[in-house]
């Protein structure tokens, strides 16, 4: 199944600065039940984001009225603990297409390159500068371009450059999974086998 095209986002982000944020709390294990990818968005960060009565919690970041955006902003280590693709897709289906930190668990970052989530990580120093921006003024606009391989604060201008595995770049910005980066290279597959 082909994943959302990714190439630029420039949008406000919703800070999250906490440390070792894993994938437990990011959705807890007793909404793993589905099979599909839907819906696990309404479960996203739950035991942080209700009470044991399914009332909001209004301290919690998600809660607030003045955060929004496509991009969620977390401190270190983020997506540690037991590899559950669910973590993943609860973060796309809450509608984030990237997610900043200055570290990922490596489980986590491939589930997330997968299913058309860009995890962007970046220095500690940007980090803080980004949730600096961010606290600065809620609608701070944080520019992700990723053919380019660049995260920008547009307020100020400052910007940071990224890794990200070539081939994960090339499926984000086509859209491809990973039978469709096959198939779209059916010619030198085809050349290839000509020749053996």
């Amino acid at each position: 199944m082909a994943t959302k095209i990714f190439k630029h986002i420039q949008s406000p982000a919703v800070p999250l600065p906490i440390e070792n944020i894993d994938t437990d709390q990011i959705i807890p294990a007793r909404f793993l039940k589905a099979t599909t990818r839907e819906g696990f968005g309404n479960n996203l960060f739950r035991d942080w984001r209700f009470d044991e009565n399914d009332n909001p919690k209004e301290d919690f970041v998600l809660n607030h009225p003045t955060y929004e955006g496509k991009i969620l902003v977390a401190g270190k280590n983020f997506g540690c603990g037991s590899s559950r693709e669910h973590a993943a897709w609860a973060i796309s289906d809450y509608g984030f297409d990237a997610v900043v930190s200055s570290f990922f668990a490596d489980i986590f970052k491939g589930n997330a390159l997968n299913n058309g989530l860009l995890p962007v990580q970046v220095s500690d120093e940007f980090l803080a500068k980004i949730f600096d921006a961010i606290y600065a003024d809620h609608q701070a606009k944080i520019e992700i371009d990723l053919e380019n391989q660049f995260i920008k604060i547009a307020a100020t201008g400052e910007q940071e450059s990224f890794e990200i595995n070539p081939y994960k770049k090339a499926c984000l910005i086509n859209g491809y999974d990973d039978i469709d980066y096959i198939l779209s290279n059916k010619e030198l597959v085809e050349e290839f086998e000509s020749k053996r």
